[in-house]
């Protein structure tokens, strides 16, 4: 999900639209939405992590996740074949 597209959602979570190419100045407003504008939109996307920060810290959680199986007492090897990691 694009950084626009989480701004929308959590401006509004029931917002229904459609956006061309992730251009912000490209948003249909569907199904009756009220239309949220672009400068409300930006502001919001300033306020939320990066597409890249949270990929981060997906990796991080993962990480983390795979430790705590490690001082489990689960096997690299376990790990891999339970859960892909």
């Amino acid at each position: 999900m694009t950084i626009i597209v989480r701004a929308i959602k959590s401006i509004n979570s029931n917002a229904e639209f459609s956006i061309i190419d992730n251009d912000i100045n490209n948003i249909t407003w569907l199904n009756g939405t009220t239309p949220i504008s672009v400068s409300d939109i930006q502001a919001k996307m300033l306020e939320l992590p990066t597409d890249e920060e949270l990929e981060q810290e997906n990796i991080n959680k993962k990480a983390s996740a795979k430790q705590k199986l490690l001082d489990l007492g689960l096997t690299e090897e376990e790990i891999k074949l339970t859960f892909g990691v």
